[in-house]
């Protein structure tokens, strides 16, 4: 693992969330927002992004996670009617993925979002086509995401101004584009879980795709609950006794370096290697190349060998896997507790593609479900200066 903080830079950079000093542009109330050369290109121009340097929060605080999926009928009457003619679900692979056609999210019942949320625990990934969703605005976005739980404000990323609980995702159509994702790697291909740094990182996380390329720009997924299934038993027995640091250090510098924003202190966080899904009841791996930094309990070369070997797992096993491609209308919903995913960048030539996505908390990773929403939870004693 690269040990500066300049090589953390080229690894952990964001690049379609951060703002870019001397590309894009600062408004004379002080505001950071893409340059307005891309403005007319722009199909929903109220979804833009903007940095605000003076927009500053508190630490987050714990709270306690009441996972709707708890409240769902595991028949899923209100979402899958016995009665509905138009409705189709497709799995996409056996054990991962499903495809949702002739229901839309906008006209769901609260029951019928409590069995949405069951679904995507159980399928990991749900692709829905044909949504009106985005065409709602940003103040519906936020209002409907925040059913699933408390929505995680972002410290860097852009937002649509006076909707900070927005996560928008902007690639510019410019070349420059193209030379900072591939400034220093062979490849666009990162698997992370969103926000793994947070106490609380995201359960529920829906991505809605407003402009892209024609063709590519897909998503990858990965099983970490297959993935741990894969291990023998008595290397799934030391890894559930292991625990990680998750840094948003390097995220915060990359801002930074770039002139961009920091809405809240950098943080670090431990969690368990292996967390508990609350609703599932499976072990899953909770480790990923972006935000993990090191495992607590072993020495550093020891550690380094072990997350490349889980990374290697995660990351390439490609029979773990699924790509969710996008078309007009598509959302798709995911549960980080159980997937790990990584963005496409395979177009020819520079496209804008321009993307929100809408993040609730989940609860604190547990490696067991008896510290379920306990306060006063800590994965171990730890002595190391994080």
């Amino acid at each position: 693992m690269p040990h500066s903080v300049a090589s953390y830079n080229e690894a952990y950079g964001n690049y379609d969330t951060h703002f870019y000093s001397g590309q894009d542009e600062i408004g004379l109330d002080g505001v950071l927002r893409i340059n307005k050369k891309y403005h007319k290109k722009v199909d929903s121009p109220k979804f833009l992004p903007s940095w605000d340097p003076r927009e500053k929060y508190e630490p987050l605080e714990y709270h306690e996670y009441d996972d709707p999926a708890s409240r769902a009928d595991a028949t899923f009457p209100n979402l899958f009617p016995a009665n509905a003619k138009d409705s189709v679900v497709k799995n996409i692979t056996p054990n991962l993925g499903s495809e949702i056609k002739g229901i839309q999210l906008t006209d769901l019942s609260d029951a019928s979002k409590d069995e949405l949320a069951l679904f995507v625990a159980q399928r990991g990934v749900v692709v829905l086509r044909n949504q009106d969703f985005g065409s709602k605005g940003p103040a519906y976005a936020e209002k409907y995401g925040s059913y699933f739980g408390k929505l995680h404000i972002h410290q860097t990323s852009g937002a649509p101004e006076n909707h900070s609980h927005l996560h928008i995702t902007f690639r510019r159509p410019d070349r420059a584009e193209f030379e900072r994702v591939f400034k220093d790697s062979h490849s666009s291909i990162s698997f992370h879980t969103d926000v793994s740094y947070e106490l609380q990182p995201p359960s529920y996380t829906f991505f809605t795709v407003l402009q892209g390329p024609p063709a590519g720009g897909d998503t990858l997924f990965s099983d970490s609950i297959s993935a741990f299934e894969r291990l023998s038993p008595a290397f799934q027995n030391f890894l559930s006794s292991l625990h990680v640091i998750h840094s948003s250090k390097e995220q915060a510098q990359n801002s930074k370096s770039q002139g961009g924003i920091q809405r809240r202190a950098p943080v670090t966080h431990i969690h368990p290697l292996v967390r508990v899904h609350p609703v599932l009841k499976k072990k899953s791996l909770f480790v990923n190349s972006s935000f993990s930094r090191r495992i607590v309990e072993l020495k550093k070369p020891e550690s380094d060998a072990l997350l490349s070997l889980l990374y290697n797992l995660i990351n390439n096993s490609q029979d773990l896997q699924l790509r969710a491609n996008w078309e007009p209308g598509t959302v798709v919903i995911w549960d980080n507790r159980r997937v790990h995913h990584s963005a496409v960048i395979d177009w020819d030539e520079p496209v804008l593609r321009h993307a929100f996505r809408i993040t609730p908390h989940g609860e604190r990773p547990v490696e067991d479900l008896k510290y379920l929403n306990d306060e006063s939870y800590y994965p171990s004693k730890i002595t190391r200066d994080l």
